[in-house]
C-alpha cells in the first residue's frame, strides 16, 4: 500500500472557515473518559487538546475526588463522575475519547465495553483503553461497532494489540505492516504514534511530517487524543474521518514544532504542546 505524506494543503481543505452564525453545539459536544488517582493530568491534557482545537463543549468523566484538579486546570470543561458516565445517554455527544490515564481494572473494562456497545458516534480509544481491551481479550468487540473507531497506539501498545489478536509481534512485522494488520483486524483507523506517525484505515495510508523529538514526553499523546476527538465532533467540517485524523496528527506535530521553536526541545512538556495548539491552527 502506498503511503502518502500529509501536506499543509490537505489540512487546509479540512480546517475550513466557520460560518458566521455558528454556535457551540455545532462546534461539537465531546466526552472524554480519562484520568484516575495519580493520573488526573491525562484528563487535563486531553481536555485541553479538545478545547484548544475548537470543540464547543467538553465534558470530562473523572473520579469525583479529582473534580477540583480538572476544574482548576481546565476552567471551560465540565465534569461528571464515573457512575454518571456509566448510566448517561451517550447519544448526546458528537465524539467520545476513552482511555488516557484511566487504569485497567474490571470496572474500567465494564465502562469501555458499555461505550463500545452503546455509542454509535466517533470513538477514540487511547492508552489504557487499548490496554484494557488487550488485557480482557475484548478487541474483537470493536469490529461490531457502527460508528468510526480510532485507535492511537504507540509501538508498545501496538505490540500488545497484535499479540492479543494473534497477529504476531511489532518487532517482527515492522511499523507499516503492524499498522496495516491492526487496521484490517479491527476495522478501525489506526494512528501509530512515533517519528513520522502513520495513519491507516485499511484502504489508505498516510505519514505525518510534522513534530520533533521534544514531543517525546509524557502526556503528549493525551493532547493528540483530545485534538482527534474534537475534529471528529465538529459538525461544520465536511471531511472524511481519516482526513480529520490526519489533520489532527499534522496540527499536533505543528504545535510541537511551535513549542520547540519558542522554548527548545529539551525543556518542552505536553502542556507546552497543548498551549501551542491554537497557534498551530492559526498558522494554517
Amino acid at each position: 500500500m502506498e503511503i502518502k505524506q500529509i501536506t499543509t494543503n490537505d489540512v487546509r481543505e479540512v480546517i475550513i472557515d466557520r460560518p458566521a452564525d455558528m454556535h457551540k453545539g455545532q462546534a461539537g459536544r465531546v466526552l472524554i473518559i480519562a484520568g484516575s488517582r495519580g493520573m488526573a493530568g491525562a484528563a487535563v491534557l486531553a481536555a485541553r487538546g479538545a478545547l484548544y482545537s475548537g470543540a464547543g463543549l467538553v465534558k470530562v468523566s473523572i473520579p469525583d475526588e479529582l473534580f477540583h484538579i480538572l476544574q482548576c486546570s481546565v476552567t471551560e470543561a465540565m465534569c461528571i463522575d464515573r457512575e454518571e458516565a456509566a448510566k448517561a445517554d451517550l447519544s448526546v455527544y458528537d465524539a467520545i475519547c476513552i482511555g488516557p490515564g484511566l487504569g485497567t481494572g474490571e470496572d474500567t473494562m465494564s465502562l469501555i465495553g458499555r461505550v463500545i456497545t452503546d455509542y454509535e458516534g466517533p470513538l477514540v480509544i487511547d492508552a489504557d483503553g487499548i490496554n484494557c481491551l488487550c488485557k480482557y481479550d475484548a478487541l474483537a468487540q470493536v469490529r461490531e461497532r457502527q460508528g468510526v473507531t480510532v485507535f492511537t497506539p504507540h509501538p508498545g501498545e501496538a505490540d500488545r494489540m497484535l499479540r492479543a489478536l494473534a497477529l504476531g509481534s511489532y518487532k517482527v512485522l515492522g511499523r507499516s505492516r503492524s499498522a496495516a494488520e491492526l487496521a484490517e483486524a479491527t476495522g478501525a483507523i489506526i494512528l501509530l504514534k512515533g517519528h513520522r506517525t502513520l495513519i491507516l484505515d485499511g484502504q489508505s495510508a498516510y505519514e505525518n511530517p510534522t513534530g520533533n523529538p521534544g514531543m517525546a514526553t509524557g502526556g503528549s499523546g493525551d493532547v493528540l487524543s483530545g485534538i482527534i476527538t474534537s475534529l471528529l465532533a465538529q459538525k461544520h467540517l465536511k471531511a472524511s474521518p481519516i482526513a480529520r485524523v490526519n489533520s489532527a496528527a499534522f496540527l499536533h506535530g505543528l504545535a510541537g514544532d511551535i513549542a520547540a521553536e519558542n522554548i527548545g526541545e529539551y525543556g518542552m512538556t505536553a502542556a507546552d504542546v497543548a498551549d501551542a495548539v491554537a497557534a498551530a491552527f492559526n498558522a494554517l
